[in-house]
């Protein structure tokens, strides 16, 4: 599984990163994808959409199941990856480069509270 250094990780099995302009991007783990099986629809939130941490504001659905994707942090969606929704496939090619959207956060130290890559992995590692 690839769980790259760099990044926060939610236990929602959402990826977090943080960008120069101070929002924070964020997407699904490729755990997350694997266990989710082939994407084929993606439903993203409106830019300028105010999120509290823990709600649902975007859903992916595989050939499996829909499941919603929760806003990990507090704030204002700022953009969405709109590329994703006609091509939903990406995010099972590289779950860390096709991104879903960015916030821009309420709170300077949101990301203070997430796992890093080794704590994620030992989260999701088979028993």
């Amino acid at each position: 599984m690839n769980v790259p250094n760099g990044l926060k990780y939610a236990n929602t099995h959402e990826w977090l990163r943080r960008e120069d302009d101070g929002s924070v991007t964020i997407g699904i783990t490729d755990h997350a994808q694997k266990a989710l099986g082939d994407l084929v629809y993606i439903e993203l939130p409106t830019v300028g959409r105010q999120v509290m941490a823990g709600e649902a504001c975007a859903v992916v659905e595989s050939v499996k199941a829909a499941s919603d994707v929760y806003a990990p942090i507090a704030g204002e969606i700022v953009a969405a990856n709109d590329a994703l929704t006609g091509t939903p496939e990406a995010v099972n090619e590289d779950a860390y480069a096709a991104w879903l959207f960015r916030i821009r956060p309420s709170d300077e130290d949101a990301l203070a509270p997430f796992m890093d890559a080794d704590a994620y992995q030992k989260l999701t590692a088979e028993p």
